[in-house]
């Protein structure tokens, strides 16, 4: 039987972001290279991100030639949403250097939103941290890379692990390679499928990482085109959630048609929020916004008919109707068998003050006299 990796507190900060069971859900905006290789329009996706309400927003650097064999960076790409003639031109299009990446930190410091990037390889990794990178998230493609796990590790930096196409054995050893020298982890749950058919999304893997790794936090990469499975995931105690992110779904690209446009991404973020807000602390409470509702549609004990003074009430005697603005229902017995001290008139309100006490009192008296003989 699996146990727990290790136990310790499952919280995790990002820039001035704390993330932990208690907060809202930590949101990244994965424009990934939906800027179609545009400085210009990975910045609207920046400033779209941040006024939908995300707190990071992430692109995916390659080295390209280091990252693929010489066969893979040459093959033909005939594809619609191809860049170029070949796989490596198609990529190479669509990659910043470094003078493009310090515009884009510039300006998501401008605008107050995270940016940070998947790194795929060791040169990547050497690049971000040029840069300064508050952050790594490593796709599920490299959960099995340890040589590439380990050096970012090293960084110390926040890591966001995407589990994707993955066995529990490879998500524990990749865990286990980056604990040992960086204990800032996040597990993502994660198909690698895009889209993938719900029954793929898998979700209650989310409580799977968090019993099994209590020191991480665990969270959602989702590829699916909706909103709900988010907030699923939230209420499984996800509290990273990964969108792709796009201005416009109908644009070229592999990852356009599944990601959410800016009002998509605002709603879920808004429901995330309103979400975290409904769940309260598990107290029940009487709200002061009730009442209203509960006098209207409420019920008093009224009497059925007319009664008068000294007649001893029975159940045909009393009546429950709304409003609910006197006695509730629930004290019925406390007036069956007392006597009246006044008039009552039919469908008046009953109190405990038109009742006489002596009287269930002498009641309650015979009824045991009675059965103790």
């Amino acid at each position: 039987m699996d146990r727990p990796v290790r136990s310790m507190d499952r919280e995790l900060y990002i820039g001035d972001d704390r993330i932990a069971d208690d907060g809202d859900c930590y949101v990244i905006a994965e424009v990934g290279h939906n800027h179609q290789g545009s400085v210009e329009k990975a910045m609207q996706l920046f400033e779209a991100a941040k006024d939908s309400g995300a707190h990071a927003v992430k692109l995916q650097k390659r080295s390209n030639r280091e990252l693929y064999t010489r066969e893979y960076y040459t093959r033909p790409y005939d594809h619609e949403n191809s860049y170029g003639q070949t796989y490596g031109e198609h990529r190479e299009f669509l990659e910043f250097e470094r003078g493009e990446y310090q515009e884009l930190q510039s300006y998501a410091a401008e605008i107050g939103i995270t940016f940070f990037a998947t790194a795929f390889d060791p040169t990547s990794v050497e690049f971000c941290e040029g840069l300064g990178m508050p952050a790594y998230k490593v796709a599920s493609a490299d959960l099995k890379n340890l040589p590439l796990l380990r050096l970012i590790a090293q960084t110390g930096k926040p890591m966001i692990l995407s589990t994707g196409a993955a066995t529990l054995a490879d998500v524990r050893r990749g865990y286990e390679a980056v604990a040992e020298v960086n204990p800032n982890i996040a597990l993502l749950q994660c198909t690698a499928v895009y889209p993938p058919d719900w029954e793929e999304l898998d979700l209650r893997v989310i409580e799977t990482y968090r019993e099994l790794f209590p020191g991480a936090v665990v969270g959602l990469s989702s590829h699916d085109n909706g909103i709900a499975m988010a907030l699923a995931a939230f209420m499984l105690g996800g509290r990273i959630v990964e969108k792709h992110f796009t201005l416009n779904r109908a644009w070229k690209g592999t990852d356009q048609s599944f990601s959410l446009e800016p009002q998509g991404l605002e709603k879920m973020i808004r429901d995330l929020r309103r979400t975290r807000r409904a769940l309260g602390d598990g107290q029940k409470r009487i709200y002061p916004s009730e009442t209203a509702a509960t006098v209207k549609m409420g019920k008093k004990l009224v009497a059925a008919r007319d009664l008068a003074p000294g007649e001893t009430l029975t159940a045909d005697d009393i009546a429950s109707r709304s409003p609910g603005d006197g006695v509730p229902p629930c004290e019925l017995d406390k007036f069956i068998g007392r006597r009246l001290r006044q008039a009552v008139g039919a469908d008046q309100a009953l109190s405990f003050e038109m009742i006489d006490e002596l009287a269930s009192l002498e009641r309650e008296l015979a009824q045991s006299t009675a059965s103790s003989r």
